[in-house]
């Protein structure tokens, strides 16, 4: 039986068209083009991130789930829907507008075989002076008004528009119509999915010189016209070495710790643990065994861990599995 440890990954990295290359920012070494997205850990047929480091480098998300299972994972470590990794962990840099979008929940009849539905946030983790993000309708906009908006193209009018600064978090349950902005650098943690319904995109081209696809009626179907329970909140009051909760979802639990000195923490045998590093360095130490950590990076750490230790001075956010 292998001995747990800290697990690294090497990214999967999407070009998009809204995206760029703030991403080196964070020393990571890009692909060339637009890329929009990194995806950190994630075990899905669009992209399976494998480890690069220890004893089971080279295997991906998908075989050490296979192989440990809730051993390594944790009861709530796998879906209960498709049996995979419940979670996908992405960072994004938005160098244009993301399309105005929504996302539908585990119970829609028209998801593809397989998937789940999409409840995410987001931790903004750069953000230019004037940034924004489209986030939920303006009130009372009934599906007949929305569809009504989208026929005479002026969906813009409906739409709630948010200032946006580092460190604001937003959760974004399924059925939010939401966009992310020009200017923005975020962490994402979501369910792991990949369906997404666009109801505009500027009428730009795609990555291919086309108009890439929309999802009207879908669109429509899915939206949570009276609201979703979405929220938002400042997230810079974090006392060192304690969890603030920034998201208590169904599907996943949240926090920011701000890392000052040394930190005594513990996994439990319900989830593994994902750290994302979002600013600063340190390392993390296990049994007589360390690693050092910097920020952009994402760790996962098996739920049969135990006991571990955060050193240095670093903001981190901590996820878990949450059904």
């Amino acid at each position: 039986m292998k001995t747990p440890y800290p697990l690294k990954f090497q990214p999967e990295f999407k070009e998009r068209v809204w995206g760029g290359r703030a991403l080196e920012g964070f020393g990571l070494t890009l692909p060339d083009g637009h890329i929009g997205e990194g995806w950190m850990i994630g075990d899905h047929p669009n992209g399976t991130t494998k480890v690069v480091n220890g004893d089971l480098a080279g295997l991906g998300l998908d075989e050490i789930r296979t192989e440990f299972g809730a051993e390594w994972l944790g009861s709530k470590g796998c879906s209960d829907k498709n049996g995979r990794f419940p979670l996908l962990i992405k960072l994004l840099d938005c160098n244009d507008d993301l399309s105005i979008q929504v996302h539908p929940n585990d119970t829609y009849e028209a998801l593809p075989d397989g998937e789940l539905g999409k409840t995410e946030m987001w931790y903004v983790l750069d953000a230019k002076p004037d940034a924004k993000i489209i986030y939920g309708l303006k009130e009372n906009v009934s599906r007949e008004m929305f569809a009504k908006c989208i026929e005479e193209n002026n969906i813009i009018e409906h739409l709630h528009y948010v200032s946006v600064q580092a460190g604001d978090t937003f959760y974004i349950p399924a059925g939010t119509v939401h966009a992310l902005c020009a200017g923005v650098v975020v962490a994402e943690i979501q369910q792991n999915s990949d369906t997404t319904y666009r109801l505009y995109d500027y009428d730009r081209p795609g990555l291919d010189g086309k108009p890439r696809e929309l999802h009207i009626e879908h669109s429509l179907n899915v939206i949570a016209y009276e609201g979703a329970g979405a929220s938002h909140m400042k997230a810079n009051s974090a006392p060192p070495n304690h969890w603030l909760t920034l998201a208590d979802s169904p599907y996943f639990i949240v926090e920011k710790g701000i890392v000052d000195g040394a930190w005594s923490l513990t996994t439990t045998p319900e989830s593994f643990v994902i750290l994302t590093i979002c600013e600063g360095s340190g390392f993390l130490q296990w049994a007589d065994q360390s690693l050092t950590i910097q920020a952009g990076e994402c760790i996962l750490l098996p739920a049969n861990l135990g006991t571990y230790s955060l050193h240095g001075n670093c903001t981190v956010l901590r996820s878990i599995a949450n059904s």
